[in-house]
């Protein structure tokens, strides 16, 4: 999680596409035909409805997979992955909210526990290894 990588059965499913979930690097629509290419084609070409965020909590709550996310009070998406992480001694979460929300420094409510808890969406990894 600390990584940024999108795990399957949480980011990744029936129901994501690559570029969603910051994996449209991958995508090499010019190698030749596959299955699916036409899908991922149109989702390049017109943009993808969702897109998979970092969330920092700045409030003394765990963020889990499947928790309603807010913006502005409303609800706008929901937690994919979180956790404490024991790397940043803090609160993280990746969720999917609508693209069309702004970037990083956007204010959130997470909500556990029937509360909104505040949480700021940061860059995504949260965490880079220093290299040697």
């Amino acid at each position: 999680l600390e990584a940024g990588m999108p795990l399957y059965g949480n980011e990744l499913g029936r129901d994501t596409n690559p570029f969603e979930v910051n994996l449209g690097r991958v995508v090499k629509l010019e190698k030749g035909d596959f299955v699916g290419r036409a899908a991922l084609q149109e989702v390049k070409e017109s943009g993808a409805a969702r897109r998979l965020i970092g969330l920092q909590m700045l409030e003394n709550a765990i963020p889990r997979a499947g928790y309603e996310v807010r913006a502005d009070g409303a609800a706008v998406g929901q937690v994919t992955s979180g956790t404490l992480s024991p790397t940043l001694g803090t609160k993280i979460a990746m969720a999917l909210v609508p693209a069309e929300l702004p970037g990083p420094g956007n204010a959130f409510e997470v909500v556990v526990r029937d509360r909104p808890y505040r949480a700021e969406q940061v860059k995504l990894p949260f965490y880079k290894r220093p290299r040697d």
